[in-house]
């Protein structure tokens, strides 16, 4: 499906410019976390997180750890070796413990038929090639493609959850109800295409969904909720604060 093309002057000042302001804010995040700094940790945890909460993930992956010990987050084989018995009591925090085995053995075997995680680092196909290769496993949607692109591979993909979409839309820059794609391409047509400041600001937006652009938001602590100066190095300089739009809206469900 086609996306719209989100590239004018204004938003390409605006968004690099809120990306400096989150920074400030919150510090680096250095996202994924991970406790063996695997590739393959990331990968579980992408698959893991779909339709649940991160501390349900972190619950999976501290059975598979007790379980397995640091090579269990490190090596698909390891998980193809195991029963769906076995790997059903792991990961069953999780939620969804009747599809999530087999999302998991899936993305294993396309892993380990790729050659393996350090192959798939080295591969020279396009990310786009990458990425459809990944949407035609079973069970991995373009949310948990990308998320994998992004901080396993190092992908420059940028992952347009629902927090982007949240914090997004009440910037003005998109329709609450917009599409995943249109999400993904607003940031992707007004950044550089750098894996490092994709990772940075999507953990930067997910930190500020949780902590102050919540559903009922926390306006009042914004550091987006005052004046401050966009596109400060180019001609035509201008004030900027978070419009907040849609709040009313989505609070109220």
């Amino acid at each position: 499906m086609q996306s719209t093309k989100y590239h004018d002057d204004a938003t390409g000042q605006l968004l690099p410019d809120i990306y400096r302001q989150l920074l400030a804010f919150y510090g680096p995040r250095k996202w994924w976390p991970t406790r063996s700094g695997e590739p393959w940790e990331v990968m579980l945890g992408a698959v893991l997180v779909q339709r649940t909460s991160w501390t349900n993930v972190e619950k999976s992956l501290d059975n598979i750890e007790a379980c397995w010990g640091l090579e269990g987050l490190s090596s698909p084989q390891l998980l193809l070796r195991a029963t769906d018995e076995e790997l059903v009591n792991l990961i069953r925090p999780s939620g969804h413990y009747a599809s999530k085995p087999r999302k998991l053995k899936n993305l294993a075997n396309f892993v380990v038929g790729a050659g393996g995680v350090d192959s798939l680092l080295a591969s020279t196909a396009t990310t786009p090639q990458l990425r459809t290769d990944l949407l035609a496993i079973w069970g991995i949607g373009p949310e948990t493609a990308d998320a994998i692109l992004l901080y396993a591979l190092g992908r420059a993909m940028f992952v347009a959850d629902a927090y982007a979409l949240r914090v997004a839309s009440r910037w003005g820059l998109l329709a609450p109800d917009a599409r995943y794609a249109d999400i993904q391409a607003l940031f992707m047509d007004n950044l550089p295409h750098d894996a490092d400041l994709f990772q940075e600001y999507h953990a930067l937006i997910v930190e500020h969904g949780k902590e102050i652009c919540r559903p009922r938001p926390r306006c009042p602590v914004c550091p987006l909720n005052h004046p401050f100066t966009v596109g400060v190095h180019l001609e035509g300089a201008i004030l900027w604060q978070c419009p907040r739009k849609y709040v009313t809206q989505e609070a109220s469900r």
